[in-house]
């Protein structure tokens, strides 16, 4: 994966099984406010049907979330999810960005990510399990066994 040259963005080097991204993004707090907030995006491809999505505030607490990598990759283009996790294009003549809502029971927070980075990071998780193929090497035996409380 080659790295971007924006500023902000790091394709830190990972292992080839577990790639990451990591990028600045933007919180948006009012109209006028925002808040710049690390976001680490992480792929298992043992666990490819979901993105992990860790939100890091200078000096503040980290919040994980995970969020199907479907999701993410048809809001680069068009409005995606429902209930907690959202996202749409925001920018796309100004360089590309995306809106990006989190939500839960006690707050919501609406992000801004560059779309670039982001792009290139799920173009590279599809390289490594193509759409489609996510559940091709599960052992559906001892996957039904564990459910039906075998050993």
């Amino acid at each position: 994966m080659s790295s971007s040259n924006q500023p902000g963005v790091q394709a830190r080097p990972a292992s080839y099984a577990r790639p990451e991204l990591i990028v600045d993004i933007e919180r948006v707090l009012d109209v006028a406010a925002r808040q710049t907030i690390r976001a680490e995006f992480r792929f298992d491809p043992g666990s490819p049907l979901a993105v992990s999505l860790e939100l890091v505030v200078k000096d503040g607490p980290r919040v994980l979330w995970r969020i199907g990598r479907d999701l993410l990759q048809q809001g680069l283009y068009s409005a995606s999810g429902l209930g907690d996790i959202q996202m749409w294009p925001a920018r796309p003549e100004e360089g590309g960005t995306v809106w990006l809502q989190l939500a839960s029971r006690d707050m919501a927070a609406l992000f801004e990510l560059p779309v670039p980075p982001l792009e290139e990071w799920l173009e590279y998780t599809y390289e490594l399990v193509p759409a489609g193929r996510e559940l091709a090497e599960i052992d559906w035996d001892a996957t039904t066994a564990d459910l039906l409380g075998g050993s």
